[in-house]
């Protein structure tokens, strides 16, 4: 994916609607906890901004940056 759709990328998609056990599937087999683009940034950004806390906390374990930029919200802190 080039991270230009609504979502970024898929991890991105499953971390704001929640479904814990795709995210978790998909940094098992290689994506990225800091990849960018789309409406919230990242995966984090995503997941912060829908106050997800069991995924945000999963992300920040598999090594997601809490302070990466971009997005509607501009970082997981303000999200």
């Amino acid at each position: 994916m080039d991270g230009s759709g609504k979502y970024g990328d898929a991890l991105q998609c499953a971390s704001v609607d929640g479904h814990k056990g795709i995210v978790r599937l998909l940094l098992e087999h290689g994506s990225s906890p800091n990849a960018r683009g789309g409406h919230y940034g990242s995966a984090l950004q995503a997941a912060a901004a829908h106050g997800d806390e069991e995924i945000v906390k999963f992300l920040l374990e598999k090594g997601a940056e809490v302070n990466s930029q971009g997005g509607h919200h501009g970082n997981a802190l303000q999200a």
